[in-house]
């Protein structure tokens, strides 16, 4: 099962000046395949402009008592136009194919909600989506439910008037009766860039939200604080008895643990922070890690995150929950290459400004992002894009270069991190042009879809 041949990633036109709709590529992933490294076939989505994003499953393991369910259908949330997709990844692997297309106004009229971000299927058969607003662009954090059989709307997951003021990723724990979910911010404020003012209205989040699992009912509100402004990702332990994950904050480049009390309600307390840096020629004075994607490995030893505007992933040691220890770390492209306009002033961590990467005679454009581990732990897979329209602003270049894909060779025994020098996924090579590509998908399931009970 260790031995994945393909990977899939949605590649994003928007954004780019590309009148090209979005696609989904199969990339060979089998250092034994001729066609290793290569995009062997795209699947274009019917219209322009939907801004692919994040993937997830018709089935996983949280449906594995069940024989007749199987891993055959890639569900594609479109973040901008609110279309999801439905992706047939079963009659061949290799060469997916369009399934059936779920229309804006299923979701918006049944559910009274847009701008869909994380699948998860469940353990009844269903796919639960989490979404971002409301039809009109304001922030709605609520939770769409789609058939698992006929991929139709069927209804909201939670109760009438519960949902979030904000909505971005989730995960459950059966075994503790609860949902999570995390806060990015409003659809119409950050659908065209970050303005630092916007943060200060109020239109970003800094709370995860506890759900009862069994209710549905909107139990708690955990409210991070300035030091957990925008929190995305949030990954529980994979061990499906264990009340405790944790959620990375983009702003102030913060981890924090969240977990289950004595007294059965749930807490957060941070336990990483990423130091800011002093410096001049950026937009700012101060610049922030950004941390963007988080990831756990499978035998929940080591966590890992990208600092997208820092431009390094880092690996930490978690076998102490509430002490994370850092065991590894590579900086492959970002903000404060030394030959780039930002000069660093002041630096808590670093004595000099990182060099430029080159892998394979091409410069590392933009910064580490998305990040996916194979199960064994050895190998992490990281792109450089993070959502066109922030792409556009923070790393113009991206946009006429496309992004990357390259794989980090990981020492599961002391902890490091190892670029392959012999791998990389250039998106500036595509036949229709530079594309951004995104979250990538295993097909037998991986660590961020994957939910066992």
């Amino acid at each position: 099962c260790f031995h994945i041949t393909i990977v899939y990633l949605p590649c994003i036109y928007r954004n780019t000046g590309v009148r090209k709709p979005d696609y989904l590529a199969t990339v060979d992933v089998d250092p034994k395949s001729p066609t290793y490294c290569k995009v062997i076939h795209r699947l274009p989505m019917p219209n322009m402009n939907d801004e692919l994003h994040h993937s997830g499953w018709n089935a996983c393991s949280s449906c594995y008592d069940d024989a007749s369910k199987k891993r055959s259908r890639l569900i594609l949330p479109s973040l901008i136009s609110s279309r999801i997709y439905v992706i047939d990844v079963d009659t061949d692997p290799r060469a997916p194919r369009l399934h059936k297309t779920v229309e804006p106004v299923e979701m918006y009229w049944k559910c009274g909600l847009a701008n869909p971000h994380t699948s998860h299927c469940l353990g009844s058969g269903q796919v639960m989506i989490s979404t971002l607003g409301d039809p009109s662009g304001n922030g709605k954090g609520g939770f769409v439910l789609l058939d698992g059989e006929t991929f139709e709307v069927l209804c909201n997951w939670e109760l009438p008037g519960e949902a979030a003021p904000f909505g971005y990723d989730f995960w459950y724990q059966p075994r503790h009766n609860v949902m999570i979910s995390t806060e990015w911010g409003a659809p119409k404020i950050l659908a065209n860039g970050f303005n630092p003012a916007d943060l200060k209205d109020g239109h970003y989040g800094q709370c995860i939200h506890v759900w009862d699992w069994t209710t549905h009912k909107h139990v708690q509100t955990l409210d991070l604080g300035e030091e957990g402004a925008i929190p995305l990702e949030i990954r529980f332990l994979h061990d499906p008895a264990a009340a405790e994950g944790y959620v990375g904050c983009a702003l102030q480049g913060t981890v924090f643990r969240f977990y289950k009390t004595p007294k059965g309600d749930w807490a957060a307390e941070r336990v990483i922070k990423v130091p800011s840096k002093k410096v001049e020629g950026w937009i700012l004075p101060e610049m922030p890690s950004l941390i963007t994607d988080i990831i756990i490995s499978l035998d929940d030893r080591f966590l890992y995150f990208s600092n997208w505007l820092h431009g390094d992933i880092r690996q930490y040691d978690i076998t102490d929950r509430r002490n994370p220890r850092m065991v590894g770390q590579i900086f492959l492209g970002g903000s404060i290459q030394n030959d780039g306009p930002v000069k660093v002033l002041d630096d808590k961590e670093l004595d000099s400004q990182p060099s430029p990467r080159i892998v394979k005679g091409k410069r590392i454009p933009g910064s580490p992002q998305m990040l996916q581990l194979s199960l064994d732990g050895k190998r992490l897979y990281v792109t450089t894009s993070l959502y066109s329209a922030w792409d556009k602003q923070f790393y113009p270049e991206l946009i006429k270069q496309g992004s990357v894909m390259m794989r980090i060779d990981v020492d599961t025994v002391k902890g490091g991190l190892k670029l392959n020098e012999d791998f990389l996924v250039d998106f500036g090579k595509e036949p229709d042009g530079p594309v951004l590509a995104h979250e990538i998908r295993y097909p037998g399931g991986d660590c961020t879809s994957d939910i066992w009970l």
